[in-house]
């Protein structure tokens, strides 16, 4: 504020204000008593005003104009009714047609009524005598005031010392107000309200608040702008510093390390194998990294960055050597069994080894836990002389783990992809995504949109990883994924994707398994020799059936490792010197047996039903039990049976109540008995249509009276008509009646094809297999006559 204070002692006297002023309106100012101010005015009314007023007693009253908002509020008026009685000391005229004013602040006046509008409004005005008390509590004030606001003055750079000067010289608490209050940094609503303010004890201490807090803001920009100096300086100091440092080892012939660093930097550059677009962007980083001081947060990040893109294996690529012959062999000596897996995956490498460039599907490899389906992938890669990358998808949920973050995020890096890429140092590994069917989606993102385009041969050569931000060719890399289960992954990304089905293993092959691979690798494992621990293959097979129930083999080896480690403890005390495992002593190594097998002892009775059942684990034999007492209630299903198990249970009563005539059920028996039926084991949950046909033939045995036979198990859908539809699983089911003891086995007829699919070792031990179309010719063969 370029203020001056009037003379204190021209103020003593109030001076003689006429009853009429002109009306000088200010934008965005407010002219206090005693207190000279400069003003700039353009308008031709306003200068034919002023020109009247020098004419006459030099004499104006200023107002300021209210803000936009309060015109709004209050269109009858747009200025304040509270100003200042003013006096014009000089004028000046510019070439600009507008003058200049220099003027002084006389007295507070208030407008009672406008008398004129044109060409200028002039106003009747009424003066506000000033409150010129004194005492105590008034000088306090105004000593706190003085000395805040000399505290402004230290610290305010628009505020100049001889301001203190003049404060010193003001005995008038009224003037020494007016005076701070036009010179400290108030919106004009806040200098008005001052003006306004009569009394003068509530004046000083609103403006002793309004200096308090200016001083607070003061004094803090200050130890802000020191705290940056401060720094800055230091910079500056390590650059100069720096800088001679590296003078000084160019004059003793010394090497600079980091000129060095980069001239390294741009030799990998050109001697690695990249595109032209990636080469071009590490040379763009280079000179970005060039320019930036070793000792900044960004140079760390931009050479992280560039260490990335040259470690990246953009054009390395594994000699593919493909010996489908090899492969064969390979894929034998890592897995038993799995005859139609190995096959389709011999067809694959024979169409690469025949046209390399050849954009194959992706595989996927469903099936149970423990069916070797990782281990597929490790034999494809030795098979084929790549190298082998797996990836665990299990749990992900964010985006970010296959696409990479932003630069811009603290702690950035590429995506998973890219990771094992460079750990691979190979641009076309055999690259395994395990567990695809596992991958979660929350607020990040889900990961299976990112996998859409890694996995799709027509996208994969443009991949884009955020945190690189330039495209990498996937489509040399040969995808594998693994999956437990397929209807949990999203239909686009299943689509890309051709699925194989490992089949859980049968008794025989468990055993088979065992004896080759899993026995041989816990003997090694437990630092046993193989004459020190043999099993017999009957043992295994008691392993097999009554201490494991999965598709897989992992409990079956940690069953082996027990007995490894059993007889670990008897060699190492010298208690013996070799052991064998056999059926008569299983139970000293293992424990005692968890399961008994699901052998049905049972004579032909009246209402129990022998079925066969597919459960992630293999197949199992299934009773399904009927039973009817007095009730009105139609039907009862215990067993934690889901909805389609329970509707297969009302579709076979329903069609038994159809259809009562033909197997001889009294017409009075469902409205004066409720049908129970129960599936053991209760504690499991049991799912799925293919019991339709058993809970048929349960409920014809008891709503007939006839017997079911215990030597028949089946497996089926039905419907409303009667019909009998096909299942999934056969060869699982199939396997579990003969461990059962099953000799004969009812399926459906368009299941006939699936049984080419059994090992011939299982089909040997069943002695017929029945084929049907609908219940009844499965109550012929299943009902006792």
């Amino acid at each position: 504020m370029n203020s001056n204070h009037k003379p204190e002692e021209e103020a003593d006297q109030l001076p003689e204000i006429p009853d009429k002023l002109p009306v000088l309106t200010l934008k965005d100012t407010v002219i206090f008593p005693n207190v000279i101010f400069p003003l700039s005015i353009s308008d031709e009314p306003t200068i034919k005003m002023v020109n009247d007023a020098l004419d006459g007693n030099r004499l104006v009253g200023a107002f300021a104009v209210k803000p936009t908002e309060e015109e709004k509020a209050q269109l009858q008026e747009e200025h304040y009714n509270v100003g200042t009685a003013v006096g014009i000391l000089k004028m000046f005229r510019v070439p600009d047609n507008s003058i200049r004013l220099l003027a002084q602040g006389l007295v507070r006046i208030k407008i009672t009524e406008i008398v004129q509008e044109e060409p200028y409004k002039v106003a009747k005005i009424k003066v506000i005598p000033p409150d010129r008390r004194r005492g105590p509590k008034i000088d306090a004030l105004s000593r706190i005031l003085l000395e805040d606001f000399k505290g402004v003055i230290d610290h305010a750079p628009y505020l100049t010392d001889d301001i203190k000067t003049a404060l010193l010289n003001i005995k008038d608490a009224e003037i020494l107000a007016d005076l701070i209050a036009s010179n400290i940094n108030l919106t004009m609503e806040e200098r008005q309200k001052i003006l306004e303010i009569r009394d003068l004890e509530t004046k000083l201490k609103e403006i002793s608040n309004r200096v308090t807090r200016e001083l607070k803001l003061l004094k803090l920009r200050d130890k802000i702008k020191g705290d940056v100096d401060e720094k800055v300086e230091e910079s500056q100091k390590q650059y100069y510093l720096r800088e001679q440092l590296k003078a000084i080892k160019k004059e003793l012939g010394e090497e600079d390390e980091y000129s060095h660093e980069m001239e390294e930097l741009e030799k990998r550059i050109l001697a690695t194998g990249m595109p032209e677009h990636a080469r071009e962007a590490a040379k763009k980083e280079l000179s970005r990294l060039a320019k930036m001081s070793p000792a900044s947060a960004e140079y760390t990040v931009s050479r992280t960055y560039l260490d990335w893109i040259l470690e990246v294996p953009w054009e390395k690529s594994t000699e593919e050597a493909i010996d489908v012959m090899k492969a064969r062999q390979a894929l034998d000596e890592d897995h038993y069994g799995l005859k139609d897996v190995k096959e389709r995956i011999l067809e694959y490498l024979a169409v690469r080894k025949l046209k390399q460039d050849t954009k194959g599907p992706i595989l996927c490899l469903a099936g149970p836990p423990g069916v070797g389906k990782t281990s597929l992938g490790r034999s494809i890669a030795r098979a084929t002389g790549r190298k082998f990358v797996r990836i665990a998808l299990g749990g992900m949920r964010d985006e970010a783990e296959i696409r990479g973050h932003r630069r811009t995020y603290i702690g950035a890096l590429p995506g998973r992809v890219i990771q094992a890429l460079k750990n691979a140092g190979s641009n076309n590994p055999v690259f395994m995504l395990d567990e695809i069917d596992k991958v979660g989606a929350d607020f990040r993102g889900n990961p299976e949109s990112a996998l859409l385009e890694v996995l799709d041969p027509e996208q994969n050569f443009s991949f884009t990883d955020h945190y690189l931000d330039l495209e990498f060719d996937l489509s040399k890399i040969m995808f594998i994924t693994t999956a437990n289960v397929t209807h949990t992954i999203s239909p686009p990304l299943l689509d890309r994707m051709e699925v194989i089905q490992l089949p859980g293993y049968i008794t025989e092959e468990k055993v088979e398994i065992a004896r080759r691979y899993l026995v041989p690798r816990q003997l090694d494992e437990n630092g046993l020799k193989r004459q020190q621990l043999s099993f017999s293959k009957a043992a295994l097979v008691k392993m097999v059936t009554q201490y494991t129930r999965e598709s897989g083999v992992r409990n079956l080896e940690r069953m082996i490792a027990r007995a490894c480690r059993r007889t670990a403890i008897k060699i190492a005390t010298g208690e013996s010197a070799g052991e064998k495992v056999s059926v008569d002593n299983y139970v000293e190594f293992l424990g005692e047996p968890k399961y008994y097998g699901d052998i049905t002892d049972h004579p032909p009775m009246v209402g129990v039903a022998t079925g066969l059942a597919y459960t992630p684990v293999g197949g199992v034999v299934l009773l399904i039990e009927s039973k009817a007492m007095p009730g009105g209630k139609s039907i009862r299903i215990t067993g934690q049976l889901g909805e389609v198990m329970k509707e297969s249970a009302e579709i076979a009563l329903s069609y038994l109540r159809a259809h009562g005539k033909k197997y001889k059920i009294k017409p009075d028996f469902f409205s004066k008995n409720e049908v129970h039926i129960h599936v053991p084991e209760g504690a499991t949950p049991k799912d799925g249509p293919s019991a339709g046909v058993t809970m048929a033939t349960s409920l014809a045995s008891l709503l007939s009276g006839r017997k079911v036979r215990n030597d028949v198990a089946m497996t089926g859908e039905i419907t409303l008509r009667g019909a009998v539809l096909p299942i999934g699983g056969l060869r699982e089911k199939i396997t579990a009646a003969v461990r059962a003891n099953i000799k004969e086995i009812i399926i459906p007829e368009m299941n006939q094809r699936d049984l080419k699919d059994i090992p011939e070792e299982v089909r040997a031990k069943v002695l017929k297999v029945h084929t049907v179309k609908t219940i009844d010719e499965v109550l012929k063969v299943a009902l006792v006559e």
